[in-house]
């Protein structure tokens, strides 16, 4: 097995951008095939908490919507590099 170097390049995590009217739940559904609904979903927010976490676009408390704009990881972050 080839040592690691610290120059190494990273691979790219698998991303997407989202179709018009995505949220968690169809996002999901299309890139987590096979995976439970609530698990993936769970999954997909972990991943991305640059858009989960968002600070909600209005006051009414109807959360902030996945923007087309936004860049949504579909698997998790690389392993930490030894």
């Amino acid at each position: 097995m080839a040592s690691t170097n610290s120059t190494d390049p990273i691979p790219a995590r698998r991303s997407i951008s989202p179709q018009d009217g995505d949220d968690w739940a169809s996002i999901a559904a299309r890139e987590l095939r096979g995976t439970p609904a609530e698990e993936a979903v769970n999954l997909l927010q972990s991943w991305n908490l640059h858009v989960f976490m968002r600070p909600a676009a209005d006051s009414a408390g109807q959360g902030n919507p996945i923007l087309p704009s936004d860049i949504i990881f579909v698997e998790p972050p690389p392993a930490e590099r030894p």
